[in-house]
C-alpha cells in the first residue's frame, strides 16, 4: 500500500457548496457501476504509452498508464483485492519541463479507496506544484490539496460523506471506465456521474459516445470508440476530454479540449480479443443397447466365441496333463458331492497354486489330522487310476 500523505493545514473551512444539497449520480451510472466483475475487470490489466506530441506534431514528451491487480490495506488492516491504478507523464509545455504523476487504489466497482496525484510545472521565475490527497476515512472522503507557488505554500482540507460518494468517479477510476466502455463499445445512456472539479469541488460528470473511426498508425489500420468526458464544474466552465479508444481499451489518443497538442501512441499495439465461449455438445438421449438385436455386435460376439473355443481346445491339444487334472476333480466332484462347489475346487486345486503361502511349522490342534482317512486312500486310488487311463 502507498505510504499516507500527509499535509499542513492552514485553514479548515467546508466548501461553500456544502451550504446547497450535494449533486447525486443517477440510477443509470449506479447501475453500470454495479454491473462491473473482477473476470471483466482481469482483461484490462496492461499498461501502455503514449507520446505527448504539440499542435504542430513535435514530440513534447509521453503519458504512460499502468492498470494492474493490487491489494490494499484500510485503516482497520484488513487486506482486500483491489485495482490499482499508475499513471505519470513528463514532458514540456511552451519549452517547460512539466510532468504529473497519479497513484490510485479502486474496488472492484471502482469506488475509491485512496488516491494521490502530483503535478508541476518549472516556471523559471514562479514554478508551480500542486498535491491532492484523497482518503476514505470513517464514513467520510477526506481530501487534501496543497499548492506552491515559489516559496508560498497555500493548503486546505474539505471533506464529503461516503453515502454522498456513490458514483463517484475519481481520476484513478475514471481511467478504468474508459477501458470498460471501450471492451464493451458502449456508454450508459444518461448516465450522470460524480466528480472533482479543478477547484476540489464535487460536481456532474458525463460521458458521451461520438460514434466510430478509422485510426491509423504507421501501416496498420484500427478503428476506435471515441468517447468524451465532460467534468460540468459547478462555478467554471466545463472542461470536455475526448478519448480515442481501441476495441480491447488501449488508448490510441487523448485529445483535452481548448488545449494545445495531445497524446498519441507511436506503435499500433497487440490487441486482445475476447474468449469465445465453445458451445456445448448436443445431448443425446441415451438408447438401451440390445446387442442380441444387432446384427454387427452379434456377428462379433459369435466371432470372438469361436476364437475363444480354437484356443482353449489348442491349449488342451498342447498340456495333455490338463485334461488328467480335471477328471480328477470331476471324479472327486461326483464322489463327495459337496454343497459349496467353488470352495470345493478352491480347495482341491489349492495345492497347485504357484504363489500358495508355505505352511507354519507348528500346525493348529484345530486343523484336520494329517493322517490319511479310508475315504482318502480311496480317492488316490481312483485319481491314480484315472491319471493311468489319461496316460494310455
Amino acid at each position: 500500500m502507498s505510504s499516507k500523505v500527509h499535509f499542513p493545514v492552514k485553514d479548515q473551512q467546508p466548501p461553500s457548496q456544502e451550504l446547497a444539497p450535494l449533486p447525486e449520480a443517477n440510477a443509470e451510472a449506479i447501475n453500470f457501476l454495479s454491473s462491473l466483475s473482477m473476470e471483466e475487470l482481469q482483461m484490462l490489466f496492461f499498461s501502455e504509452t503514449l507520446a505527448i506530441i504539440s499542435d504542430t506534431g513535435e514530440p513534447q514528451g509521453e503519458l504512460t498508464i499502468q492498470v494492474e491487480r493490487g491489494k490494499y490495506k484500510d485503516e482497520l488492516g484488513i487486506m482486500s483485492h483491489c485495482v490499482f491504478v499508475h499513471a505519470f507523464s513528463r514532458g514540456f509545455l511552451d519549452k517547460t519541463l512539466s510532468g504529473n504523476a497519479l497513484l490510485g487504489y479502486v474496488s472492484r466497482t471502482l469506488e475509491l479507496m485512496e488516491q494521490h496525484s502530483q503535478e508541476f510545472i518549472k516556471f523559471l521565475i514562479l514554478p508551480m506544484e500542486r498535491k491532492t490527497s484523497l482518503l476514505k476515512q470513517d464514513d467520510q472522503i477526506v481530501i487534501r490539496r496543497s499548492i506552491k507557488e515559489g516559496e508560498e505554500l497555500k493548503t486546505g482540507t474539505s471533506s464529503f460523506p461516503w453515502k454522498a460518494m456513490k458514483g463517484f468517479i475519481s481520476e484513478a477510476a475514471n481511467m478504468v471506465l474508459l477501458r470498460v466502455m471501450a471492451w464493451r463499445h458502449m456508454v450508459p445512456n444518461n448516465a450522470r456521474f460524480l466528480a472533482l472539479d479543478s477547484d476540489g469541488k464535487l460536481c456532474y460528470c458525463t460521458y458521451e459516445a461520438l460514434g466510430v473511426q478509422t485510426f491509423q498508425v504507421g501501416r496498420q489500420q484500427a478503428e476506435v470508440f471515441i468517447v468524451e468526458q465532460t467534468v460540468h464544474s459547478t462555478e467554471g466552465i466545463p472542461m470536455a476530454c475526448q478519448f480515442y479508444l481501441l476495441p480491447d481499451g488501449h488508448l490510441a489518443k487523448r485529445v483535452q479540449v481548448g488545449s494545445p497538442g495531445c497524446c498519441i501512441i507511436s506503435k499500433m499495439p497487440v490487441l486482445r480479443e475476447k474468449d469465445e465461449d465453445e458451445p456445448q455438445p448436443q445431448q443425446f438421449e441415451k438408447k438401451p443397447l440390445v446387442w442380441e438385436e444387432d446384427l454387427e455386435l452379434f456377428s462379433r460376439f459369435l466371432e470372438r466365441k469361436e476364437e475363444l473355443r480354437l484356443s482353449h481346445t489348442r491349449y488342451l491339444r498342447q498340456h495333455p496333463e490338463a485334461e488328467a487334472l480335471i477328471s480328477d476333480f470331476l471324479l472327486f466332484l461326483l464322489l463327495r458331492q459337496p454343497q459349496d462347489v467353488v470352495t470345493f475346487a478352491a480347495q482341491h486345486f489349492g495345492p497347485f497354486a504357484m504363489h500358495r503361502p508355505p505352511s507354519p511349522s507348528l500346525r493348529s490342534s484345530h486343523r484336520p489330522s494329517p493322517f490319511r482317512s479310508l475315504d482318502d486312500l480311496w480317492d488316490s486310488r481312483l485319481a491314480r487310476q484315472s491319471r493311468q487311463r489319461a496316460g494310455t
